[in-house]
């Protein structure tokens, strides 16, 4: 009789940048177009064998197996078609993640906690940064460049245009609203702390007007970041950043 025997990971890992993007890819992938591809296939094939089976003088239907396969591959090909492009977008803004997260793990030698995809009602945030300068939530922005001129992100502290246009979606609306969603979160723990909601363009030039710095929401290249935390005030304690840490694993867990 076999022993049973069980995982030595005690608990789960915690989620890696831009996995929700990449869960998205996954099930795009896996629902959306193997079925058209699989379908495609197997008509063709039965098709190809019916055509066999009429040269063998068989009794058999290949045009209607042929018309059959034919409608079903124009469809396969239009959603597959359809379905690479989105998973184009997909993967441009989790590689825009990715790099970012990867950036942000610098912020660890500093004393820094890093999460990324926390996920919450519908949404998730990029990455979250913990530190003794307070709590910081990052959304990333993978926006596509031009291939030629400049690629400008001007900000004036309420709204911003990429290079000359207005976004649908404001994303400082966004940001703002992943903040309070974690301070309402925090507050379920009793835990008090400053919330800082920041948006990054990677690869883009962000021209801040001269009151964008102390607005609510920090519009920034990546890079910049660590230069902007490091002008604040220290704002928490050991133990408070030890509190925070703590919910904040506890939630990633229950995702």
């Amino acid at each position: 009789m076999k022993m049973k025997k069980k995982s030595p990971l005690k608990a789960a890992p915690l989620r890696n940048p831009g996995q929700s993007v990449q869960d998205e890819i996954d099930d795009l992938i896996g629902d959306k177009l193997l079925p058209y591809y699989g379908s495609a296939v197997m008509l063709t094939s039965m098709a190809g064998y019916e055509w066999y089976a009429t040269w063998k003088e068989l009794p058999r239907s290949p045009i209607t197996f042929s018309i059959m396969a034919l409608l079903m591959a124009l469809f396969a090909a239009f959603q597959i078609v359809k379905g690479r492009r989105k998973i184009t977008h997909l993967k441009q803004g989790r590689d825009g993640e990715r790099t970012v997260g990867q950036f942000l793990e610098n912020l660890r030698q500093k004393g820094f906690f890093v999460f990324h995809d926390l996920v919450g009602d519908g949404f998730n945030l990029d990455h979250v940064v913990v530190g003794p300068k307070g709590v910081f939530t990052v959304e990333t922005k993978t926006i596509s460049k031009p291939q030629r001129g400049k690629a400008v992100v001007r900000y004036n502290g309420e709204q911003l245009s990429i290079n000359g246009f207005v976004p649908d979606r404001n994303p400082i609306i966004q940001a703002k609203a992943q903040a309070s969603w974690l301070k309402e979160l925090l507050d379920e723990g009793n835990v008090s702390a400053p919330i800082k909601p920041v948006v990054v363009f990677p690869g883009w030039y962000i021209e801040n007007e001269s009151n964008a710095t102390k607005a609510t929401v920090w519009v920034l290249n990546p890079r910049a970041l660590p230069t902007y935390i490091d002008n604040l005030p220290d704002r928490l304690s050991d133990s408070q950043i030890g509190l925070i840490k703590k919910m904040l694993i506890l939630h990633l867990r229950k995702s």
